[in-house]
């Protein structure tokens, strides 16, 4: 069996504000129908910290002047900015027969595998914490890439964020996807060095490869 279309690529605005690539994602996956083609967009934004529909508000502990965006997505809180790729797939899991669950599998995997591309070894999964960590010299692990989705009608939106080259002092403001003290760090502090928009494409090739070239599509 052949492998499934590979979706359309586009990179909006760099810096963009959240709101309305948000609105954005909603609208076209509302519009959709089984013939249209998946998308990957990827973006940096503006500062904003976005917290999941399920997110509780004393998981952010300061947030100065940075807005504050309550969304649709799973998962708590987390924060965006200059530095940072984000990655929406926006993805028609039912055309590629995927359940949620490997899905995500998929966008951590592919995750990974950027890391691993640009040099930094070891990054792995953390049990019951979604998204990618990489290992610290004093032992514990860091988080590098937060995940978050939305499934409406069997179609995906929201993805991946990871830090390339950022200030994370704004990760200070929030218990990072919940956790409270949770340490976060980028592809720099890791000694990558990177543009943000070679690790977009980094990041968009590991989403195709993992996603279309026919691992996870059954027969």
């Amino acid at each position: 069996m052949s492998d499934p279309v590979q979706p359309e690529q586009h990179w909006l605005r760099c810096p963009a504000p959240y709101l309305p690539v948000w609105e954005a994602m909603r609208e076209f996956t509302a519009q959709r129908n089984e013939a249209t083609p998946d998308q990957i967009w990827l973006v940096e934004h503006d500062p904003v910290y976005t917290l999941g529909q399920a997110g509780k508000p004393e998981h952010i502990l300061n947030s100065a002047d940075i807005p504050v965006v309550r969304c649709d997505r799973g998962g708590q809180v987390t924060y965006h900015g200059p530095g940072q790729i984000v990655a929406y797939s926006l993805i028609d899991l039912r055309r590629l027969k995927l359940f949620v669950r490997e899905y995500v599998a998929a966008l951590e995997d592919a995750a990974i595998d950027t890391l691993a591309d640009f040099g930094v070894r070891g990054a792995c999964r953390k049990p019951g914490a979604p998204g990618v960590y990489v290992p610290q010299p004093e032992g514990d692990l860091a988080k590098i890439a937060a995940l978050g989705i939305k499934v409406s009608n069997g179609c995906t939106y929201h993805g991946m964020a990871l830090n390339v080259d950022m200030d994370l002092a704004p990760f200070l403001g929030i218990n990072p996807c919940g956790y409270e003290g949770m340490r976060t760090v980028d592809l720099a502090a890791c000694g990558a060095r990177v543009s943000l928009r070679d690790a977009g494409e980094g990041l968009a090739r590991n989403i195709r490869k993992r996603l279309y070239s026919g691992r996870f599509h059954l027969a």
